[in-house]
């Protein structure tokens, strides 16, 4: 799986966590900035669950690619996981938050002409007060694994 992250890591990259750590599953997103901040080369930016309040911070990154990490509804098995390209995230429209995702990456796009891709995970349990699952937990240390393998070869 590496070399398909090969490309994304090419030249500046931000990665944005988005979600809500007391809502279980929503918090893949932060927790996988977490794991690789420090790890790779990139800039890692725990959004929350408000990502729209980091736009300004993102675009003064002047990032080639951006990379959005998420849990979404991919109508796959909890922990399974899918890198979608922006078209992809436009035409679906999927997401956890109120938040509609069209907005939030076209706006990002206009004020960076960055590449701009999502990383999602499929939840168990968004509600608040849960536990982050196993699998999601395990999808965390196998694509944090991905990201710094694959930054060796960037």
């Amino acid at each position: 799986m590496s070399e398909s992250w090969t490309h994304i890591l090419k030249g500046k990259l931000v990665i944005v966590g988005i979600g809500n750590p007391l809502r279980g599953d929503d918090g893949f997103g932060p927790r996988l900035v977490e794991e690789v901040r420090g790890k790779i080369e990139a800039v890692c930016i725990d959004a929350g669950s408000a990502p729209e309040s980091y736009t300004g911070k993102i675009a003064r990154e002047t990032p080639d690619t951006i990379l959005l990490v998420d849990a979404v509804h991919l109508n796959k098995k909890p922990g399974e996981f899918s890198l979608l390209k922006k078209e992809e995230i436009l035409k679906s429209g999927f997401s956890t938050h109120d938040m509609s995702p069209n907005l939030f990456i076209e706006y990002l796009e206009q004020q960076t002409r960055a590449a701009i891709y999502l990383l999602g995970v499929q939840p168990t349990d968004i509600s608040f007060g849960a536990e982050m699952s196993e699998p999601v937990k395990d999808a965390i240390t196998e694509l944090a694994g991905n990201l710094k393998e694959a930054s060796l070869h960037a």
